[in-house]
């Protein structure tokens, strides 16, 4: 369906790229050729992934970067530049949630969602967001869910956490249209 260097000289940023989602666009976005940049919180599912990668024919750079931390990321963000000179797409699926009913909820267990899933979205989106203006080009994509329009129970946290991402997008798809970032 899609030419076979449809991403060629594309580098692309996957937050949470070591597993699930994540891994499985990073595996599809390698078979059209673009160069991945792996970040997960654990360096076992980056090796994994970046070596799958590699074995594909792409080229893959594994990062270790807890999206809550803002050094982390930025720091992320500089390895990236340095080894690929640019950032052509961000995907924004780092992400954490469990199931409970909310009276059970502590307000740490609350927290540990919302800052892996909107603060982190945020400091990924405002240090790459950075270098796009600089480059006036790029694609952000955060991932949602269904909930994030419309609630669900037991995922109060995460369900609170997408609604913000996607009011973020939203707004970031506004304000940073004049770079040329396209943001979804």
């Amino acid at each position: 369906m899609f030419e076979k260097n449809l991403l060629k000289n594309k580098v692309i940023l996957i937050t949470g790229g070591g597993t699930g989602l994540g891994k499985s666009m990073a595996m599809r976005f390698a078979e059209l050729g673009a160069s991945l940049v792996i970040a997960s919180r654990r360096k076992d599912v980056i090796t994994k992934t970046t070596d799958q990668i590699k074995e594909i024919g792409s080229e893959a750079l594994g990062l270790q970067c807890d999206v809550r931390n803002i050094d982390q990321v930025q720091s992320m963000v500089h390895d990236t530049l340095t080894h690929f000179d640019k950032i052509d797409i961000l995907i924004n699926n780092a992400a954490g949630n469990f199931i409970s009913p909310t009276e059970m909820l502590t307000p740490g267990g609350f927290k540990a969602v919302v800052d892996i899933v909107l603060i982190g979205t945020f400091n990924c989106s405002l240090t790459v967001g950075k270098e796009m203006i600089k480059q006036k080009n790029g694609n952000i994509l955060n991932i949602v869910t269904t909930y994030a329009w419309t609630g669900s129970g037991y995922v109060v946290p995460s369900a609170s956490a997408k609604a913000g991402v996607l009011a973020m997008t939203r707004s970031l798809a506004v304000e940073w249209a004049k770079y040329n970032i396209r943001t979804n």
